[in-house]
Parts: structure tokens; sequence; C-alpha cells
């Protein structure tokens, strides 16, 4: 029982030294946000502000257009999401239900596509979005969002429609029920967790995205959250530190409060009891 409690109070030490890892930027992001210039100049910095202002979020959004910027960015990370999902969820029914030598290559390049740089394919889609007059929009940034999305998307429902018993579609159609009815009032149920994390991960990506958002939009008024951002850095590279502190924290807050209203709804647990033996 010693050895076991050792053990056990080692694994929670970890546990909360790695969470402190992960933590240190966005508590320190939340100490600099809220801290004025002569403490942001101090040779001393401490963890919390010793005179807290809220100056910098006054000179931020003074500064830059950072609410419109963040709708342009809302926009086209609800698009990018929506459209990845829809189209993901049939052909991840398919690749999963289907395993033929087709749907396992297009598996594999599902998975080979994600080590893919940026650099490698941004020429590629400029041009496309060229041809079609998409440049400097958001509809051609969100299909570029769609298309970088689309693979990881793919391949995290394959695994939970992989995940749905079979059972509970044969036994459904042992009663009458056709594909489609099977379908939607079987299987869509049981993935609407996969479903949930996918749409999940595709809005995350696209509100954090940078590199293309920087290089196909050029219009001040189009420019997402992420490029306004990099409008407090100087041109010799000199950050205005307490408004972009306070900048990148307000730009933090959709993810966390995305992921903090449907949490709920990712869990693996939702198939257990489904089938009984």
């Amino acid at each position: 029982m010693r050895t076991s409690g050792r053990g056990r109070f080692g694994q929670y030490l970890a546990l909360f030294g790695y969470l402190l890892f992960l933590a240190f930027p966005f508590l320190w992001l939340i100490s600099t946000a809220f801290k004025p210039p002569r403490e942001l100049a101090s040779l001393h910095p401490t963890w919390i502000p010793e005179d807290p202002t809220l100056a910098n979020f006054r000179q931020a959004f003074d500064e830059q257009p950072l609410l419109h910027a963040a709708l342009n960015s809302l926009v086209a990370a609800l698009a990018a999401a929506l459209v990845a999902v829809v189209i993901a969820t049939p052909m991840a029914y398919v690749m999963a239900r289907h395993r033929t030598l087709l749907a396992k290559a297009a598996t594999g390049w599902v998975v080979v596509s994600q080590a893919f740089p940026f650099v490698l394919v941004i020429i590629p889609l400029f041009l496309v979005l060229k041809n079609l007059r998409l440049v400097n929009s958001l509809p051609g940034l969100v299909m570029v969002y769609v298309v970088w999305a689309l693979p990881f998307a793919l391949w995290m429902l394959v695994g939970y429609v992989r995940a749905v018993p079979t059972e509970l579609e044969e036994a459904a159609a042992v009663d009458g029920a056709g594909r489609a009815r099977t379908l939607v009032s079987i299987t869509a149920p049981l993935l609407a967790p996969g479903i949930v994390a996918t749409a999940l991960f595709a809005f995350i990506s696209a509100w954090n995205e940078f590199f293309f958002a920087l290089v196909l939009l050029k219009t001040p008024d189009r420019q997402t959250l992420p490029v306004v951002l990099t409008h407090f850095i100087g041109a010799e590279g000199v950050a205005d530190l307490g408004p972009l502190a306070a900048a990148a924290f307000l730009a933090t807050l959709p993810s966390l409060v995305v992921f903090a209203v449907i949490q709920k709804h990712i869990t693996g647990g939702m198939l257990a009891g489904a089938v009984k033996s």
C-alpha cells in the first residue's frame, strides 16, 4: 500500500507539473495584459501586477480594428467547420463501412497529406483562387481552411464511425428500417460526439490560423484577428507588448468559451450499453 501510495503521489505530481507547463504561457499572457508600461519595462518582472490597469485593452482597441477582425475570423472559422463536417461525415461513413482497397488507399493518403508543409501548398492554392477570383476574400479563405482541415476531420470521423457497432444497423435493417432511416435515427445520434469534436477541431484550427490569412488577405477590412495582431509589432521588430498581450488574451477567449460549452458532448462513453450481449 505504501508503494502504491507513493506511485499515485508521483503520478499526481507529474500531472500537476505538466498542467503548470501548459498553463504558464497563458498565465504570463494574462499577467502582462494587465501590467502598466512601468512594470513591463522592469528588470524584475512579477507574476501579479502591482498596479493592474485596463489601459492596454483600451489602447489595443484604439490602435487596431479588433472587433471587425474578430468578426472576420468568426465567420471564416464557423463556415469552415460547418462545411468540413458536412463533407467529411458521409465520406467517413463510406470509408469505415466499405473497407475496399480504394478506401484503404484514401485513408493512407489522408494520413500522408498531414505531413505537407504550408509552403508546399500555398502556391497551388493561390493560383486556384486567383483563377476563381477569390483572392483577398473570406469565401476564398474558407475554401482553403476546408481543404486543410478536411483530411484530419475525415481521419477523426472514420474512427468514430468504426466505433459504432454494425449490429445496431443490422438490427434496424431486420426491423424494416431502410438505409437512410438507419443512418438518421441510429448512426447519426451515436456519431454526435465525433461530429462535435471534429467541428471543434476545424473551428479552432481556422480561428488560430495565420499563414494562409496573411498571404491571401491584403485589404485591412478583410484581415482576420491573427493577422491584425501582428500590427502591434513595429517595422524594426519592436512589439508594443502591453496592447499586444491584451489583444492576444482576448483572441484566445473564443476558443476557450467554445470548448467549455461543448466539452460535455465530447465523450467516448455514449456508446456504452448500446449493445447488450
